[in-house]
């Protein structure tokens, strides 16, 4: 038997030295996606670290007032586990709007409509994924509203491709964060103390 007192820390190392590397692939190609949507190299950056950062942020809108409070559990719904939450407001469903998930894709997607001027194929991929996801979403008592994970985004590429073969990226881009975020409104028979994230 071999032993070498620094194979362990090469192995760190190397771990390391590969997450890096993950990393920046990553970013280069999500750099490029940003690209070919139409946000400039300049901001792809700071939207990705933004949309990052702000995943943890959620700004209150209102409350509903509900009967039933739920205890935290975790339930399993699409083929994913949810954690509910201890009560953040007892009594009440607090609505929010989360920074990363819903007001940066709300701004970008204000800037991609003003910039490629595809005003009708992007309210009719907009109608087309709202009516998908709204069709799909089901309610999870204490946490939100929870959609299939990968439908809106390949129902939003393929609207995109559908409408504007040429500028597909834009326009799957505004139809799936726009459509998605319109079908995910809240509903007051959703009877938890948990935040309802947009």
């Amino acid at each position: 038997m071999i032993y070498a007192p620094f194979t362990f820390l090469f192995l760190v190392l190397l771990l390391v030295l590969l997450g890096v590397f993950i990393i920046l692939v990553e970013m280069r190609v999500l750099a490029y996606a940003y690209r070919k949507v139409g946000v400039g190299p300049r901001y792809a950056f700071a939207v990705m670290l933004l949309s990052l950062l702000g995943s943890h942020v959620n700004i209150p809108i209102y409350s509903i007032p509900v009967g039933r409070v739920l205890r935290p559990h975790a339930l399993t719904m699409f083929g994913r586990t949810y954690l509910v939450p201890e009560a953040s407001e007892q009594g009440a469903t607090v609505v929010a709007l989360n920074v990363g998930g819903a007001l940066i894709p709300i701004l970008v997607s204000i800037y991609l409509l003003a910039r490629t001027r595809l005003y009708w194929r992007m309210l009719v991929g907009v109608a087309i994924v709202a009516a998908v996801v709204h069709n799909l979403a089901r309610i999870v008592p204490g946490l939100g509203i929870a959609v299939p994970m990968l439908v809106p985004p390949l129902v939003a590429a393929g609207v995109g491709l559908l409408l504007a073969f040429r500028k597909a990226p834009p326009v799957a881009y505004v139809s799936g964060s726009m459509g998605t975020l319109i079908a995910r409104r809240p509903s007051t028979a959703c009877s938890s103390p948990a935040s309802s994230r947009g």
